[in-house]
């Protein structure tokens, strides 16, 4: 039996395995971006095989944290992608200015660099004091990173780049504080945030928002695990409420794009096509 063969093999045993003792089903992953984060997994944790890493994830409680922030934390940046952040500040959120209560969904928060990119633009726009985000991811480790706020202190430099590009109105240190090479967000940043497991492949609805973010991370879906999440984003939604997706990702080939109306389509923010005559723009 050659390499490749045995390889897939190897991965097929290991997403079994997960799945039957764990409950956490990848079969929907894109393969390929699965695959790399897998040996990525097998080099990080000392494994050897494949068949190594999935021994230890059976056997080893404290394995299964470490794997799902493997297979699931996608790198993220403060105000990454700021000509989106743009469009939130100067064209979403005067809209939702409207309402007195306002939910915000951030799926797949990762460590949370976008959740507090969202507490500061929400503040310096008068909203955030109405304001509840729900910032979910599948990773308890990740939750745990995102809700200390706590980064490399060597990402300052680009993040307040970031900001300022994002129409950011006064200086990302007033939000943060360094030392001992870290940079921590100032925990006032995350009174109105509820962080939360939410599994995209298996769990139902989370909230009522009004607006969802969800950015890079359908790209590391098939197909049909996309159009689960998208369904489910369609469903989580008040009428004409938000969507926005990473820079590569959007909905045009999905069964679910005619749900959605484009807003801003080069930022990728959609909006839910139903309603939108009743609601005064």
């Amino acid at each position: 039996m050659d390499a490749p063969e045995l390889d897939s093999i190897e991965m097929e045993l290991f997403v079994q395995a997960l799945q039957k003792r764990h409950g956490h089903d990848f079969t929907q992953y894109a393969p390929a971006s699965l695959k790399r984060r897998v040996h990525l997994l097998v080099d990080q944790l000392e494994c050897k095989t494949i068949t190594g890493l999935t021994e230890r994830m059976l056997h080893e409680p404290a394995m299964l944290p470490r794997v799902l922030e493997g297979l699931t934390v996608p790198m993220s940046d403060m105000f990454r992608d700021p000509a989106m952040f743009l469009a939130l500040r100067e064209q979403v959120f005067p809209l939702l200015a409207s309402y007195p209560q306002i939910n915000i969904w951030q799926a797949g928060c990762a460590h949370g660099q976008e959740v507090y990119s969202l507490a500061i633009l929400l503040e310096e726009a008068g909203l955030y004091e109405r304001t509840q985000i729900f910032a979910t991811d599948l990773s308890d480790r990740a939750l745990q990173r995102a809700s200390e706020g706590i980064y490399p202190a060597q990402e300052a430099q680009q993040w307040s780049r970031n900001y300022q590009a994002a129409g950011g109105r006064r200086s990302l240190a007033d939000y943060c504080s360094a030392g001992y090479k870290l940079l921590k967000l100032n925990q006032r940043l995350r009174r109105n945030v509820t962080f939360a497991v939410h599994n995209l492949a298996t769990d139902g609805v989370f909230c009522e928002a009004h607006l969802i973010l969800c950015r890079n991370v359908l790209i590391y879906f098939s197909n049909t695990l996309q159009n689960r999440a998208l369904s489910l984003f369609r469903d989580s939604l008040v009428r004409a409420g938000f969507l926005c997706l990473g820079v590569r990702e959007n909905i045009d080939r999905s069964p679910i794009a005619q749900a959605f109306v484009p807003f801003s389509e080069p930022q990728r923010i959609y909006r839910l096509a139903s309603h939108l005559d009743d609601i005064a723009e």
